[in-house]
């Protein structure tokens, strides 16, 4: 049998759990998870290679209104990803139903996809019934362009291993576009700052809004193998920098915890993280800034 190939786009409304899905294909963490809507902000790749086929899926902000420069930036990702790909993967939250911005996003995806074919995936099954999986089923069977329909669960594994089949059946024969051990296209300073920014996401919690940003300024192995690392959190007011400075530095001390051991996974050394915090007002919509911390369309 001849190989075969493809990009794959993962779609939905904020928070139906895009990433975990696609950690768990590609089987390690590529993609930041938190339960903080429009956590991914860029599209991310990850790859899947198996013996006959290689799957790219590209994984992309929730689907939401912008309300400033970013959330544009985000919503051009997330349409522009639709483009030029073997097949759509849209998901939906079984817990919440087919909400508005859901039906808002079957209008586009009525519009958009074209001839590319759609595969729905209903997540979190693992915590609803079976009738509130089957009424969201149900609202997909009218929609012709949606090809097949599979509930699946993110986070306890079940029926990935079908949706992989499925989605692999829309692959065509072509070139292996990553390496087999190559698992995402992003570069180690990108996914450093991700891990840095999902942290604070994670202690942070409800006292801050999504108003951070996180840059790398300094990546440097030392003689001994020890790699420094200094990263700079951005946000939008001085309140928030106290915030999470916290008292005595005890907030940054703990999202610097918490970040270095995934960080030294990531780069299979030991790591000395420094993090700084500055006040950068309203740079959400603020073109340089969008530009420097990598929310550009270069």
């Amino acid at each position: 049998m001849s190989f075969r190939s493809g990009f794959v786009t993962i779609i939905g409304s904020p928070n139906v759990g895009k990433s975990t899905l696609m950690n768990l294909l590609v089987g390690q963490k590529i993609s930041i998870v938190s339960e903080r809507a429009q956590t991914t902000r860029n599209r991310i790749a990850g790859v899947v290679t198996r013996k006959d086929y290689q799957i790219v899926f590209l994984d992309t902000p929730g689907v939401t209104g912008a309300k400033n420069r970013l959330g544009e930036y985000m919503l051009k990702v997330a349409y522009d990803s639709l483009k030029e790909v073997e097949c759509i993967l849209f998901m939906l939250d079984a817990s919440k139903g087919v909400r508005e911005m859901d039906e808002k996003l079957i209008d586009v995806l009525r519009e958009k996809a074209g001839d590319t074919p759609v595969v729905a995936a209903i997540n979190k099954t693992d915590i609803v019934s079976f009738d509130a999986i089957e009424t969201v089923r149900e609202r997909l069977e009218k929609e012709p362009f949606i090809k097949s329909i599979v509930a699946v669960s993110a986070e306890t594994g079940r029926n990935a291993d079908r949706l992989e089949e499925i989605l692999a059946g829309w692959l065509v024969e072509g070139p292996m576009y990553y390496p087999d051990d190559m698992v995402t296209d992003q570069p180690v300073r990108v996914i450093t700052a991700e891990i840095i920014r999902e942290k604070a996401l994670r202690s942070l919690r409800q006292e801050i809004p999504h108003g951070i940003g996180v840059d790398i300024e300094r990546i440097e192995l030392r003689e001994d193998g020890i790699n420094d690392v200094s990263a700079v959190i951005y946000c939008e007011r001085d309140s928030h920098k106290g915030i999470i400075i916290g008292r005595s530095g005890a907030m940054l001390k703990r999202i610097g915890s918490a970040a270095r051991p995934e960080i030294e996974t990531l780069f299979g050394t030991k790591v000395n993280l420094k993090l700084w915090v500055k006040v950068r007002p309203d740079w959400r919509n603020s073109p340089n800034a969008l530009r420097e911390l990598g929310y550009n369309d270069d």
